[in-house]
């Protein structure tokens, strides 16, 4: 398999990775056929996946705008993945210039793209980091240089937590991560679950299981489960919901169904 220009020398490319698969399903370009192959296989099992991600970036975007509206005018984006139209620094700086941004990711193919995108752009940065490790986050330059942790921030975890096992506490790592933010703050965040999806659980569980073969488990959670990372949040309305019924530009009931598997919800710190 020849190695694309884009893609940086440390990387496997013979190995499927999250991020790029995302990246195919959101008709993007910046992914191999090893991860075009591994979602055409959940695909088979759970047609709608693209429309499910649609759904995340649209629930980002109405979020973000929300935060603007509210004040808010730094974000940190942690599991951001490969840059597509309608990033958070996009949607945040057309509404207010001089937003900041910070993304986080592990993987090598986003780091290297958001770089590139975000060359020129000195009120936005990204961070090689990994959710896991919320101390390395906090404590990164870029961080330091572009987020006032004493200043409200919008915390930003839109399809991730579905990928960080129960044995790695994901709760612990959103816990240290909200205790570090200002009262005001926003936890921004979207979670896989099984309610919601149009078809039997059995059926689900297949694209799932291409997830877990490609060493990239993903763990669907319960409403009341997502619900426990909005712990010391006051959500605000309406409340961990499928996604189009978040603060909808336009009626939920011309949502593709696939569309609200899954849940999305903002939280306020006091």
């Amino acid at each position: 398999m020849e190695r694309p220009a884009w893609a940086p020398r440390s990387i496997d490319i013979s190995v499927p990775s999250v991020s790029r698969i995302y990246d195919f399903y959101l008709g993007g370009s910046h992914n191999f056929e090893v991860d075009r192959e591994a979602a055409r296989k959940a695909m088979e099992f759970l047609p709608g996946l693209p429309k499910i991600m649609q759904a995340n970036r649209a629930f980002m975007r109405r979020a973000v705008r929300f935060a603007v509206d509210e004040g808010i005018d730094q974000f940190l984006d942690i599991g951001s993945g490969i840059p597509t139209f309608g990033n958070v620094h996009e949607v945040a700086q057309a509404q207010l210039a001089g937003s900041r941004v910070v993304y986080v990711d592990h993987d090598p193919v986003a780091v290297a793209h958001s770089q590139a995108v975000l060359e020129g752009n000195d009120d936005v940065d990204v961070v090689a980091a990994d959710l896991r490790k919320p101390h390395e986050i906090l404590s990164s330059p870029q961080v330091e240089r572009l987020i006032d942790l004493n200043r409200p921030v919008a915390l930003l975890l839109v399809a991730i937590l579905h990928f960080v096992e129960d044995a790695d506490d994901p709760y612990a790592a959103v816990a240290e991560l909200s205790q570090a933010l200002a009262p005001g703050s926003l936890l921004i965040l979207t979670h896989a679950s099984y309610e919601g999806i149009p078809l039997p659980a059995e059926r689900a569980e297949g694209a799932v299981d291409v997830y877990k073969d490609i060493r990239n488990p993903l763990i669907m959670r319960s409403r009341d489960e997502i619900a426990r990372f909005f712990k010391g949040y006051d959500m605000v309305e309406p409340g961990l919901v499928p996604m189009p019924h978040w603060r909808p530009q336009t009626a939920p009931e011309d949502e593709d169904p696939y569309a609200f598997s899954g849940f999305g919800g903002v939280g306020r710190t006091a």
